[in-house]
């Protein structure tokens, strides 16, 4: 089913419409959070869109977790332990742990989630590319075992972004291919979806899991206990940013994804209203997905053209992120404040200029095939920066066929690879967040070399042995200087091209306590103050 913008809007107005929930009722009111864009998918492997992991986060539960200062914690795991040479992993699960159908989660469970997430993700595909044996001992233990080295098990394990390594029973993970989504959704987190209560593309509400056991150490990023303090979560969509702002100054919503750019001056004056302070990771950033399988974007000189129009002070002023919020300077894949922010072939990218794009069409003897962008509407970060790729398109010379959707129907478009007359496209602008673009082996223009196995379907052949330098390498400042090369060849392949890092911070009601302030909503631990 998918919602129409009209219904989206007609929904908003009516919980706008909705008399006001008086204060007094307290924990007993839903926790109503907006996301950026509709929910479809609601298999966090199957799908690469945030509001699937944001969903997930909700619904399941992790092996390994990230805290708030970067470094990864045991979160369904009580821990593990390592051989000498680093080869065998030994991991044992902690007490507790149950699945929403009333199932004890075993080691089994756990076996059969990795090796889907890993049949998908990039660096899940690389983890298990690299383990000989991966086994149980008894039903809450198991062992990995490498066959090569392998510098980023827990990294791997802890993924906090697009795909998240997230734990479902086996019966379900076994009979369902990564690229298929799930036909049952049955987690161990902390709340339970009612899927009965689903209107996609508009709402999804979940309830307290009675039976979650969370750990006994404070609440961290995301690791730490996770209490559902509210019985009933509620994820809306709205596409109308008057009707965001609205809902949340008046009190129907509580938690907005991202602020209204436009809006921020205003709201900050509002002593109602509280701003995600998160920066480093919870950066996002801007870039194209090419679809490398489909004519000329197979042309290496066409998708560089593609990179040329991607003026990065156009793009983030376009989309309001000027001033402090942005950061068109930053040349870096892997994000500038982060571990791996480097210069590699950032002299390709330093000035991009819409007479070098036509320079490089015409050199790649394009002959004015037609270019189907997939423009979302809906999306307030999204449809600035694809009207300003637009327009610059078209003016190197592009013959651009756009075709402007809800991003729920893009989402669906973009993880198949049909021709162009047959719902097939060719770009795509999207967005990411450091958590995501960081890292080289989960970076969406590096990570998922010559995989075969996301739509964007890209393969440097001399990435391959340097991203496996990389994955085996454990020293810092070796990953560093290989990242460097990686960044180089992906920049010089124009695989994913970036268009500028910015912060777009979340919102939330003053009345809330025990916000987590990570860089993407995290829904537990949060109460009404009293």
């Amino acid at each position: 089913m998918r919602i129409t913008r009209r219904q989206g809007l007609a929904a908003a107005a009516a919980i706008l419409a909705a008399p006001r929930v008086g204060f007094a009722q307290g924990q007993a009111r839903p926790l109503r959070f907006v996301v950026n864009v509709g929910l479809q998918n609601l298999d966090p492997i199957s799908s690469p869109s945030f509001v699937t992991r944001n969903f997930g986060y909700m619904v399941f539960d992790t092996l390994v977790s990230l805290d708030g200062k970067g470094e990864y914690k045991p979160q369904m795991l009580e821990g593990w332990d390592v051989s000498a040479d680093r080869l065998t992993w030994k991991f044992k699960l902690r007490g507790g742990l149950t699945f929403h159908d009333g199932q004890k989660v075993t080691s089994e469970d756990v076996i059969a989630s990795l090796k889907r997430w890993g049949g998908r993700d990039s660096i899940g595909r690389r983890l298990m590319a690299a383990t000989a044996e991966l086994t149980a001992d008894g039903p809450d233990a198991f062992t990995l075992k490498l066959s090569r080295p392998f510098g980023g098990v827990i990294d791997a394990l802890g993924k906090p972004s697009v795909h998240v390594p997230m734990i479902m029973p086996a019966r379900i993970a076994s009979a369902t291919p990564p690229t298929q989504q799930v036909s049952e959704i049955v987690g161990s987190g902390p709340y339970v979806f009612q899927r009965s209560e689903w209107i996609p593309g508009d709402r999804a509400t979940f309830r307290k899991f009675d039976k979650y056991v969370p750990r006994s150490e404070p609440a961290d990023g995301l690791a730490g206990g996770k209490i559902a303090k509210i019985d009933r979560v509620e994820m809306l969509t709205m596409p109308d940013i008057a009707l965001r702002y609205a809902a949340l100054t008046r009190g129907e919503v509580d938690y907005l994804e991202y602020a209204p750019v436009d809006l921020i001056p205003r709201m900050r004056r509002d002593r109602n209203l509280v701003f995600a302070q998160a920066s480093g990771r919870a950066n996002l950033m801007y870039a194209v997905s090419i679809n490398h399988f489909q004519a000329p974007m197979d042309n290496v000189l066409v998708r560089r053209a593609i990179q040329q129009c991607l003026d990065r002070a156009e793009v983030l002023g376009g989309a309001g992120f000027g001033g402090e919020l942005g950061k068109p300077d930053c040349t870096s894949m892997f994000m500038c404040g982060a571990p791996y922010e480097n210069k590699g072939g950032s002299d390709m990218i330093a000035n991009p200029s819409i007479d070098k794009a036509k320079a490089l069409l015409a050199e790649a003897g394009y002959k004015n095939e037609k270019i189907v962008v997939l423009h979302p509407l809906d999306s307030p970060l999204l449809n600035p920066f694809g009207a300003v790729l637009i327009d610059r398109m078209k003016r190197a010379g592009f013959n651009v066929d756009v075709q402007g959707l809800e991003w729920s129907a893009i989402a669906q478009r973009w993880v198949q690879k049909n021709p162009l007359d047959q719902g097939g496209w060719s770009v795509i602008p999207v967005v990411y967040t450091g958590f995501d673009m960081s890292d080289p082996l989960s970076n969406l223009g590096v990570g998922f070399n010559c995989t075969g196995n996301q739509p964007w379907g890209y393969c440097e052949q001399p990435m391959v042995p340097v991203l496996q330098q990389f994955e085996a390498e454990s020293d810092p400042a070796k990953r560093k200087a290989l990242a460097e090369q990686i960044q180089k060849i992906a920049i010089e392949a124009a695989t994913f091209p970036i268009a500028g890092q910015f912060q777009s911070p979340a919102v939330w009601r003053a009345e809330l306590s025990g916000v987590i302030d990570f860089g993407f909503p995290v829904m537990w631990n949060i109460e009404r103050k009293a």
